[in-house]
């Protein structure tokens, strides 16, 4: 399956769920291919850190930007069971470059008013590729979300409107797990002592994502 994980607003988490998904399916023992499509680099940063902490990333990670991206992807997808692919920030050629080849868009969003308006820029991205793409699946995941109070709710609200793009029925809290495990080349699912909230909740993703039911 080749997953991309993107957002053409940034901030919204996209490369802390990108390495802890592609972790998670290599801990499974599927062959991962990690595409960090950011100008940024910071998933092969976090893989370079991950790899002089643990001595072994478990997956393969590489740099690819622009339309290198689509041909890239589809000369190794059959060397690879997963592919998952880190773009965004903005509508970069990289990102429209990944929706012609992705089975899947994962679009992080926190419930903030910024990240809410910014939806509607993706769902156009999201048209446009499915003229290539007709059988793209594109799914907002509610990220960082505060544990208390009403946005949340507020944001699904607002975000179950959206043409063409499905809204997941999990979140992702703001839990100081991720950077933690981050900052040592992990993911929360091979953080010590773990954090069984933040475990549950990447478990609960992966389930909806890879059993491809929205």
């Amino acid at each position: 399956m080749i997953l991309t994980v993107g957002n053409t607003k940034g901030g919204v988490g996209k490369t802390t769920l990108a390495v802890n998904i592609a972790i998670a399916r290599s801990v499974l023992g599927s062959d991962v291919l990690l595409i960090d499509g950011d100008e940024q680099n910071t998933a092969i940063t976090f893989t370079e850190l991950r790899n002089s902490q643990l001595g072994n990333t478990g997956y393969t990670a590489v740099s690819l930007h622009g339309a290198a991206i689509r041909t890239q992807v589809r000369q190794l997808a059959p060397k690879y069971a997963d592919i998952v692919i880190d773009v965004g920030g903005r509508d970069t050629g990289s990102l429209r470059a990944a929706l012609t080849v992705t089975n899947m868009l994962l679009i992080p969003v926190q419930p903030r008013s910024f990240d809410i308006w910014a939806i509607d820029q993706d769902a156009d991205l999201v048209r446009e590729a499915r003229e290539i793409n007709a059988d793209m699946r594109a799914a907002i995941v509610l990220n960082a979300a505060d544990a208390q109070g009403r946005d949340n709710e507020d944001a699904a609200e607002a975000l179950r409107d959206i043409d063409g793009i499905e809204l997941l029925e999990i979140t992702i809290g703001r839990r100081k797990a991720f950077p933690n495990a981050a900052s040592a080349g992990k993911a929360v699912i091979e953080q010590s002592p773990k954090d069984p909230k933040a475990v549950e909740e990447l478990n609960a993703l992966l389930r909806i994502v890879y059993s491809g039911k929205i």
